[in-house]
């Protein structure tokens, strides 16, 4: 398994489809799986930029985990975003249901990820939402990079304001059984 993280807007589904067509990769958006199968009020807070709850987010997951062969090579994106959600995973990697090759943290400036997400015009891609998105993002998933840290987990920073073909072959570089 591969993690993409970033703030909304930092290129993770880009470098998901980059895998998937480059490699042939499973590839698990959490995005995707929100505007797939999230509705009614739930929907409308997150498109306000709320963030689904752990045990929201976790089932989605595992329903997506169903679904592909856990043992072949896959990309996660968006997940996991908050503490709960981290020690799950970690608790899914330790017990040997799913393989970590690599953790990548996209970091991308508020100023790109605003030009980027209104040029795609997305009906949740608002400057309030946005902001508010950044800063769920500073104050709940930020802070899990340490928790992999402390766990002697490697995370990988990778400068997401580059183009997305720059990002990919960066990231293509840290995975020597391709790269």
């Amino acid at each position: 398994m591969i993690i993409l993280m970033g703030v909304i807007g930092a290129g993770k589904s880009i470098q998901g489809k980059l895998f998937t067509d480059e490699l042939g990769y499973a590839w698990i958006s959490t995005g995707n799986l929100f505007r797939a199968f999230i509705t009614g009020e739930r929907r409308k807070e997150l498109f306000s930029g709320k963030l689904l709850s752990d045990e929201e987010v976790i089932d989605l997951v595992k329903k997506a985990f169903k679904n592909i062969d856990l043992n072949q090579e896959f990309v996660i994106d968006g997940f996991p975003r908050t503490k709960g959600q981290t020690e799950w995973l970690i608790s899914e990697i330790e017990s040997g249901e799913v393989k970590l090759t690599a953790i990548f943290n996209l970091i991308a400036s508020e100023e790109e990820v605003i030009k980027r997400l209104l040029a795609r015009g997305r009906e949740d891609d608002q400057i309030d939402t946005i902001k508010t998105r950044f800063e769920e993002f500073k104050s709940k998933t930020l802070p899990i990079i340490s928790v992999f840290k402390e766990r002697g987990i490697k995370v990988i920073d990778i400068d997401a304001d580059k183009s997305p073909m720059e990002v990919h072959k960066e990231i293509i570089s840290h995975l020597p059984e391709i790269g």
